[in-house]
């Protein structure tokens, strides 16, 4: 019998476009007179964008949306080397290319859209949350394409972006192999020069997401290897270009590149995405081409793509947390359950919805806030980058450097934050449901299981905490960290007495006074050596930057609010509910998640060592 196709998907157009034109205001990018000479996105407008919006809003809907519980059951098969997708993946990801959708962040020079970033994020959050697993094809696609476009020679341009753009081509990174995981300086795969930037590549890669399908004619890989005699470790590691179908002249698809599939995972969640091992040069010459004109320069144009990558990952958490919510306040409104407290006593009161319960009320504040301080955070990084590449085109060049400062002290808080976030999310939202989410038939199983990958992949969230505490705080020689805090103490100075929110932005106040000290703390670890002690508390101290950072973004939305609610007499009970709506999820954030920060700075602070003192054995004699 065919399985009923379910469209679960739920989003909150109005909460994005607060987010994206009250809040965070990125129709500033199309203002000709504050960019008059290179007016990077001058040739879109406002219009087109939420246009764009509308389209892609359709395109969950009516396409990938109902595929998304299918395929999450019938998941990938590999049967005689053969990898299939779900029934209607392939007609989606034709529909898909024939919106153009993946391009819409690529340059016009390299054939994309040259969109806004900020805009781009939002139509990530609608895709994944319709369908993580479907959108992790042409989101890696995209990556791979920038990559190419980037750093491939100009005749491997030529032969292959244009499948990629079009979608006759799909595309993948391939870092991590069975005996390195993280640990990309102990790759063994090989890269033996033929000609010119023709080498032969030898060796297997897991853990390949989109690694190997039916989607399009053709899988485009790329791989890091090490060239013979390169040097050990990160620093002799090349990027190549490797098609699974090699490329012709003329962009036709030529003989199989011996790039094998001999297995796939069977996995907790994003089953309908292909996570492959790919054994490469099995049964012949693998050819790959290596980009850029320098071996050994791998690692450095691969951050690239993984940077792009670990912020797409976070707006991916975002989108799962978001539609969770969004299923879990619906069942709230609509299950009956229980008595009104106020009338507990008396038994002929009528049942009522779950939603009049305070507990209830509690996860679903809780679950708002969050969803809603995490869309802020993805939409002010990508903002950053588009002010960057606006500025960039200017020749404004100090005023770009802020931005991009501002983005790489982001990125791994949005990768670490919204994909940690987004798991508990869901795990409120099947508690909502209560034994309701457990099962099946409700799609908040679904959504915590999907979740689950989102913390570990790209770098696990440990990796991005040592990213930002070890590289991304001396950004600028520690000017990007102190432009940061001094917007926080900013807004703080500024709104401590507001008659909404005055006492919620104190306690912003005092987390981020905790949080400096913490930062002083760390700063002690590692000028004295204790490395160990520094790399506990990375993570903690992600998690307090993180809290900040969101709680600075909520209350600064709450006070835009509570503006807008009190001076228009004129607008409906809905939008005067929802500025209130607005305003009190700052208020909850700060009242509920912020002490927490205090918390974890005084634990960063007491140099506790239990963690690294107990021996082995100690953790339990069980082996």
């Amino acid at each position: 019998m065919a399985q009923s196709a379910i469209n679960f998907f739920k989003a909150d157009m109005r909460s994005i476009e607060f987010t994206l034109y009250e809040h965070i205001k990125v129709q500033q990018l199309f203002d000709a007179e504050r960019f008059p000479k290179g007016n990077y996105f001058g040739h879109l407008s406002r219009q087109e964008c939420d246009q764009t919006i509308e389209q892609t809003l359709r395109f969950c809907n009516e396409v990938i949306g109902p595929l998304n519980q299918t395929g999450d059951r019938s998941g990938c098969k590999l049967e005689n080397g053969v990898v299939t997708t779900p029934a209607g993946y392939r007609e989606a990801w034709k529909k898909l290319y024939e919106l153009g959708l993946p391009n819409w962040r690529l340059s016009l020079e390299d054939g994309g859209f040259q969109g806004p970033s900020s805009i781009g994020v939002m139509l990530k959050e609608l895709q994944s949350g319709a369908n993580l697993a479907f959108t992790m094809y042409p989101g890696l696609t995209h990556g791979a394409a920038e990559l190419v476009a980037a750093f491939g020679a100009p005749a491997d341009r030529a032969r292959i972006l244009p499948g990629m753009l079009d979608g006759r081509f799909s595309g993948t990174m391939c870092l991590s192999e069975p005996q390195a995981g993280s640990d990309v300086g102990a790759a063994r795969t090989k890269a033996i020069k033929i000609d010119g930037n023709r080498y032969k590549i030898n060796g297997t890669k897991c853990w390949i997401s989109a690694g190997d399908h039916d989607l399009c004619e053709n899988v485009i890989h790329l791989v890091l290897a090490r060239v013979e005699g390169a040097p050990e470790g990160t620093g002799g590691i090349s990027l190549f270009i490797v098609p699974k179908h090699r490329v012709n002249d003329d962009g036709s698809i030529g003989e199989f590149n011996n790039v094998v599939t001999p297995s796939i995972e069977h996995k907790l969640g994003i089953n309908s995405s292909t996570t492959a091992v790919l054994n490469f040069g099995e049964g012949g010459d693998c050819i790959g081409y290596l980009c850029g004109e320098q071996e050994n320069a791998g690692m450095k144009q691969m951050f690239q793509m993984m940077n792009g990558a670990r912020i797409e990952v976070g707006v991916q958490g975002l989108a799962v947390a978001a539609t969770a919510y969004l299923n879990a306040l619906a069942y709230a409104r609509e299950r009956l359950q229980g008595v009104s407290v106020k009338r507990f006593k008396d038994p002929s009161a009528p049942r009522v919805a779950i939603i009049e319960h305070s507990d209830v009320r509690r996860m679903l504040m809780e679950m708002k806030s969050k969803v809603e301080g995490m869309r802020a955070l993805c939409v002010k990084l990508a903002f950053n980058e588009d002010m960057h590449n606006a500025l960039a085109a200017e020749g404004r060049h100090d005023e770009a450097a802020f931005y991009k400062g501002r983005v790489d002290l982001l990125t791994p808080i949005v990768k670490s934050y919204c994909t940690d976030q987004s798991f508990r999310v869901c795990e409120l939202a099947i508690q909502t449901y209560g034994g309701a989410g457990y099962v099946k038939d409700n799609p908040v199983e679904q959504y915590l299981r999907d979740a689950k990958i989102l913390s570990i992949y790209e770098g696990t969230n440990h990796i991005q905490a040592l990213d930002l505490v070890v590289r991304k705080l001396r950004g600028r020689s520690g000017q990007d960290l102190a432009d940061f805090l001094a917007d926080v103490t900013s807004f703080v100075e500024r709104y401590s007495g507001d008659m909404a929110v005055g006492r919620e932005v104190k306690i912003l106040g005092e987390a981020s006074q905790a949080l400096q000290n913490a930062g002083g703390a760390l700063m002690e670890y590692m000028m004295s050596s204790k490395l160990d002690q520094l790399t506990l508390f990375c993570s903690p101290f992600l998690e307090a930057m993180a809290e900040v950072t969101v709680g600075h973004l909520l209350l600064e939305a709450a006070v835009i609010a509570e503006e807008e609610r009190t001076q228009d007499e004129r607008q409906s009970q809905q939008e005067f509910d929802f500025y209130a709506g607005k305003v009190v999820s700052g208020k909850f954030y700060a009242n509920f998640v912020l002490p927490g920060v205090m918390a974890k700075c005084r634990t960063i602070a007491s140099a506790d060592r239990s963690a690294l003192d107990i021996p082995d054995a100690g953790f339990s004699t069980a082996w």
